[in-house]
């Protein structure tokens, strides 16, 4: 399986009260247990991202919960109100309890 990466991208600074844009992605084949192994003929098990959750100083800010239909390297985007400094962090979890992080730290002047 190819190495599962997470990439998030916030910006660095934003103004008090501006409403930024947070975009998420995680490099992942979302297996849905239905393909086949081309060398095998086996069926490739399922294995997907099944939630995604951003969090804002340990509180969550934005959870989505994905099923098999969601396609490879899932791609979120999605608004939050700067009104603070602080850090985010992304989680992603697989199947089986895996878990994928990353954080990224904002300054609000």
């Amino acid at each position: 399986m190819a190495k599962i990466k997470p990439r998030v991208k916030v910006p660095k600074k934003a103004a008090a009260g501006e409403i930024i844009e947070i975009k998420a992605l995680i490099s992942h084949p979302m297996h849905t247990g239905r393909a086949k192994d081309k060398k095998t003929g086996k069926k490739i098990p399922r294995k997907i991202i099944n939630k995604f959750v951003a969090s804002f100083e340990g509180q969550d800010v934005f959870t989505a919960n994905f099923e098999p239909a969601v396609s490879a390297n899932p791609y979120i985007a999605f608004p939050f109100k700067a009104s603070k400094s602080g850090a985010f962090t992304f989680t992603w979890v697989e199947d089986g309890g895996a878990e994928f992080t990353a954080s990224k730290k904002m300054t609000v002047a």
